[in-house]
Order: C-alpha cells, then sequence, then structure tokens
C-alpha cells in the first residue's frame, strides 16, 4: 500500500514537504546522531548548538528532519536535542502497540541519559501532545514548554471533522491491507493518532510550567479546542496565527521562531483587573 504520509496534516502531524527539503542533512547527520538504549529500543537522537537546553519533538510519522526550519536558528543559543520517536524514523520498535505515555517516559529516559534535569520544550502535534505529558508526568524536566496542534482528546469537538473521518477511514484500510511489517507499523500510528490521547482537564491543571499553546485558525485541531488547553494550563499562553493549518512551524517558520524564542526568554505577566487594560 502507498504510504500516505506526505499529505502534510492532521491530528497526528504528518510533515509533508518539511521532510522533502531537508538540506543541511538533518535526521541523518553521522557527526550529531547517536543511538541510546531506551526502555527496550535503540532511540536515534542529533544535538546541535550549546546553551540552555531545548528538546524539540516531532509529530506523528515524523522524524528529526521536520525541524530543518528551526534547527539552525535556535543552534545559535540553545543546545538543541531531537530524537526520532519510538517506530518512526530512525528508532524502530517492533512492538504491536503505542501510546503518548510511553513515548513520553521515552523522552524522559533520553533526557536522563543525556544528564539533563530539566530543559525548554518545543512539540509539533503529537510531539505537542508528548509536551504536555511531559510536564505532566515529569514536571521537573520542563523549563517552559511550546506546543502547537496539539490535542487531548480524538473526536470531532477536537479534530476538524473531515479529517477526523479521513484519518478513520484510512484506518480502516490499513486493517484490511496485507499485514506486512510496513502496514502494521503504519496502523499502530494511525490507531494512536485515531484513538488518542485521552488528557481531561484536571490533568492539565498539573502543569505548572508556562506553557505557549499554538495553533492555525484553520488547523486541523480546532482552535477552539486550542483555546480551551491554554485556559486550562495556570500559566497558559495562547497564539493563534491566522490564515495558518497545521504546519506553522513550516509554514511560518520565521514568525514561529522568534515568537518561541521571545516566549522562552520573558517572564509570564499575571495579567488580571486593570492589567487588562495594557
Amino acid at each position: 500500500m502507498k504510504k500516505i504520509i506526505p499529505l502534510l496534516l492532521f491530528i497526528g502531524g504528518f510533515y509533508g514537504f518539511a521532510h522533502a527539503q531537508n538540506n543541511a542533512n538533518y535526521g541523518s547527520n553521522a557527526e550529531a546522531g547517536r543511538y541510546a538504549n531506551i526502555r527496550g529500543f535503540k532511540m536515534y537522537y542529533e544535538q546541535y548548538g550549546t546553551g540552555s537546553p531545548l528538546l524539540i519533538i516531532h509529530g506523528n510519522g515524523g522524524d528529526i528532519s521536520n525541524f530543518k526550519n528551526q534547527i539552525p536558528y535556535f543552534m545559535k543559543n540553545y543546545h538543541v536535542i531531537l530524537a526520532d520517536s519510538r517506530a518512526q524514523g530512525k528508532s524502530v520498535d517492533t512492538g504491536d502497540s503505542l501510546s503518548y505515555e510511553q513515548m513520553t517516559d521515552d523522552l524522559n529516559a533520553l533526557l536522563d541519559t543525556l544528564h539533563l534535569d530539566s530543559c525548554y520544550v518545543i512539540g509539533w502535534s503529537d510531539g505537542g501532545i508528548n509536551g504536555l505529558l511531559l510536564a505532566m508526568r515529569h514536571p521537573d524536566k520542563v523549563k517552559k514548554l511550546a506546543v502547537t496542534g496539539a490535542n487531548l482528546w480524538p473526536d470531532t469537538t477536537a479534530v476538524d471533522p473531515w479529517i477526523y473521518k479521513w484519518a478513520m477511514d484510512y484506518n480502516d484500510s490499513l486493517r484490511r491491507a496485507p499485514k506486512t511489517a510496513e502496514n502494521k507499523n503504519e496502523l499502530k500510528l494511525f490507531h494512536l493518532l485515531s484513538y488518542e490521547p485521552h488528557i481531561s482537564l484536571a490533568a492539565l491543571h498539573k502543569i505548572q510550567c508556562q506553557t505557549l499553546v499554538i495553533g492555525g485558525d484553520h488547523d486541523v485541531i480546532r482552535p477552539e479546542h486550542t483555546m480551551l488547553i491554554a485556559r486550562n494550563i495556570s500559566k497558559g499562553q495562547l497564539w493563534i496565527l491566522p490564515n495558518s493549518g497545521h504546519s506553522t512551524p513550516v509554514v511560518y517558520a520565521s514568525e514561529f521562531n522568534n515568537t518561541v524564542d521571545s516566549f522562552f526568554k520573558h517572564r509570564y505577566r499575571n495579567i488580571t483587573k486593570m492589567g487588562r487594560l495594557y
């Protein structure tokens, strides 16, 4: 069955032309890349630059190369760490199932392996979900968090109805397809994005770090759902990009990099009462 990854869109963060335009060999850099034995599999990761640690997490079916627009920018002032999540990119995993909690704990273990006690975090789509879970499950690891295109649950209150139906229909076609190793892995990823996550609003209240929640005004994640996430994090901030879909780090790379970098550098303002006038 022909791979559908180049469609660029949806809840899981498929990456489209970000992958095709990998000019700097990100994701296949022999000098920057290493493997770490993490929780039963070999996780591939790359590191760039020096400074405060910054973990960047890709979306469903993606890999390190998706952030070709972010790595050169952030490596000037940060120690940038990127990894291929379990069962994606170069991080092969032959297990039958996959969960966001599992991938989140993998990232926590990678940070432990690198002897990093805390870092800034950027997550796109599924990577945004992982970022939220990292701040909930391992709060000491996250200094500040920026997520774009993340969702809390898998239904049409969170996800555009057309995209939701497309993903569910594709799940059905994968289940009917021959059980090759490639199809088995793809089904595992599509099952994840179609039937998970299940994060309650109460769980979001556990996040204590300053968090920037980002989405496009025409994202596959409904803007009202993105706002719901921001409003249920005590130090949550909201940025909705106009005339934007799901690929905010690609289509609006310069604006994305500058805004997230500024967010990392500035303290949270508790804006209440008359302060709302300023």
